[in-house]
């Protein structure tokens, strides 16, 4: 089955004017190729029906947004997408929204965070999932960012107030890899701060991407995670270049200290027959 199939424009039957959406943080990545198959809807993402009721888009940077599905349609989508899933999130990160379909009003996110649109479309449901997927990203990222941060905190104070970092080699090492792997997944993979392919395709849905990506600060996050990054890398690696010298100088001691032991055994024999002869 082809994209081009008039089968995909079909919405699942039961579909309601007032849309529940839940996106989920499941892992790392999800194997997408292996589960291209005829039912799917769209393939750039993927887009699956959940029975005659809903929706489930499905991002390769571990984010499922799941439209109108109740905890039994949840459930089964989440554990049919397990055998998928590579490097299994160990806590299920989610976030909330609502969508309302009423063709009297114009693409737009009122106070209470309600999406309207016009019409309901796979194309829609695919902007908006686009839009939930990276927030929810970010937001993951923005915890695991936190973390570092605390966990390096007491390094910088330690250097500040004693002179001394207090931490080994190994655990900065983990600390700049850390940030090495998320910044390759926010530019490689994710993209969080550049508009999707599908507006290429669909200019309509243009403005609503906006407003999205307005109402969740997707650049601005992007932009303060990637300086957070930037600063994280470059304290590691300072405190690294740091511990890095204090192993040196060591090392130069031990060094010093073995080149006075050889001395001493070399003099030892002459100290030796000067007293006795």
């Amino acid at each position: 089955m082809t994209q081009t199939d008039p089968r995909l424009d079909v919405l699942p039957k039961r579909m309601p004017d007032s849309i529940p959406i839940k996106a989920h943080y499941v892992g790392e990545r999800i194997d997408t190729r292996g589960l291209e198959s005829a039912e799917a809807l769209r393939l750039a993402p993927m887009v699956l029906a959940l029975g005659e009721d809903g929706l489930g888009v499905i991002f390769r940077y571990g984010v499922v947004v799941l439209f109108n599905a109740d905890r039994d349609a949840e459930r089964r989508a989440l554990e049919r997408l397990s055998p998928y899933i590579v490097g299994h999130a160990t806590t299920v990160e989610t976030d909330h929204a609502l969508l309302e379909v009423s063709p009297a009003k114009d693409a737009q996110i009122d106070v209470n965070g309600t999406i309207s649109v016009r019409a309901a479309t796979v194309e829609c449901f695919q902007a908006v999932a686009d839009a939930l997927a990276k927030s929810l990203l970010l937001a993951h990222y923005e915890t695991r960012i936190a973390a570092i941060f605390d966990r390096l905190e007491p390094l910088a104070n330690n250097l500040r107030e004693k002179g001394r970092i207090g931490a080994d080699g190994t655990s900065l090492m983990r600390q700049i890899g850390d940030v090495l792997h998320m910044q390759h997944r926010m530019v490689g993979r994710v993209e969080t701060g550049e508009t999707p392919e599908l507006l290429w395709d669909h200019p309509e849905l243009e403005r609503l991407y906006l407003r999205l990506s307005e109402e969740y600060e997707l650049r601005e996050r992007s932009r303060a995670l990637d300086r957070k990054l930037d600063v994280i890398s470059r304290t590691a690696e300072t405190l690294l270049g740091l511990i890095q010298n204090r192993t040196s100088l060591r090392v130069e001691w031990y060094i010093l200290a073995l080149i006075l032991a050889e001395l001493a055994l070399s003099l030892y024999p002459l100290i030796w027959r000067w007293f006795h002869v």
